[in-house]
């Protein structure tokens, strides 16, 4: 189906005439520049999974930097 539309869309292009091909090159680059900038939509249910993914390695970081954190407050206590 893809193949006949742009065999219709060239044949329909082939009849325009020079003002019409214009509008035609200048709506092709509004296109492309749209795609160029435009941001993926995101699946919420992404993020749901890199979440869980990372929530225990998250954790134990929390807690190693706690410890640590306390390591030092004691070591300036004593010094």
């Amino acid at each position: 189906m893809l193949e006949t539309t742009k065999e219709a869309i060239k044949r329909d292009i082939d009849r325009l005439n020079e003002q019409q091909l214009k509008q035609i090159a200048d709506f092709i680059a509004f296109i492309k520049f749209q795609t160029r900038f435009s941001q993926p939509t995101t699946d919420i249910s992404q993020f749901a999974n890199l979440y869980q993914e990372f929530a225990e390695e998250d954790r134990q970081l929390a807690e190693t930097g706690i410890s640590e954190y306390a390591s030092l407050l004691n070591s300036e206590d004593t010094q």
